[in-house]
């Protein structure tokens, strides 16, 4: 049976077809859900993908915290389902508290457009599997509220815990603490990042790099195996 990935649609949601091409990509079937609705559609995971969603308007990321598609999002990924938060979705899914910290607006307070070098820390997740810890990277990074912060008990906690999942290298490109690209929830089904994984997934689209399509392959074959 063909894996069923869901891609979120907010108002603002600027890459969700991309995010939808990806799946495909990788050979599951992409399933479009609607920020009003609270059925998931039976979706095996979800994608919260980037974006401005509701124009970022109050904060990135909190007001689409409390629409009706999360209410299900947010029961399904305490109870175990994967759930991936790219860009704008990282910034939601921090404002669920379904992923520790807080995203701000980057240190330079500049929007930057740019293809970024990263550094995989862990294997141990839904989303990562595919990679080897230490393998680096190279996926297009945009966005202007870029900027993770935790304070230093929870900045600790992640390290000590391995839920790291990436970090920037060679240059931090908004200023995030410890150079945190990415992190993971004690379970290792819901992983947040800020560079766009579906923008590297063809060799004749965008940057003519792959390093982003083990995401997709990564939840394929986890949920294949479950």
């Amino acid at each position: 049976m063909t894996a069923r990935i869901g891609v979120v649609t907010f108002p603002g949601t600027l890459d969700d077809r991309d995010t939808q091409r990806a799946v495909r990509v990788a050979g599951a079937e992409a399933v479009p859900l609607w920020h009003k609705d609270k059925d998931l559609k039976q979706v095996d995971a979800v994608v919260l993908p980037g974006g401005f969603s509701y124009g970022d308007y109050l904060r990135a990321g909190a007001i689409s915290r409390f629409s009706p598609v999360m209410e299900s999002v947010i029961d399904q990924a305490k109870a175990g389902m994967p759930v991936l938060g790219i860009c704008n979705g990282f910034q939601v899914l921090t404002e669920t508290h379904l992923l520790p910290g807080a995203m701000l607006r980057n240190n330079h307070l500049h929007f930057i457009c740019r293809e970024q070098k990263l550094r995989v820390e862990t294997d141990r997740t839904a989303w990562t599997a595919d990679y080897t810890p230490g393998q680096e990277i190279s996926i297009p990074l945009k966005n202007i509220d870029g900027q993770y912060t935790a304070d230093e008990r929870t900045l600790d906690m992640l390290e000590a815990e391995g839920r790291v999942a990436f970090r920037y290298l060679d240059t931090n490109p908004n200023g995030s603490l410890r150079d945190i690209a990415g992190i993971t929830n004690e379970a290792g089904n819901v992983v947040g990042l800020m560079p766009h994984p579906e923008h590297a997934v063809e060799p004749l689209v965008g940057t003519g790099r792959t390093d982003g399509l083990g995401f997709f392959t990564s939840i394929l074959k986890k949920l294949v195996n479950a």
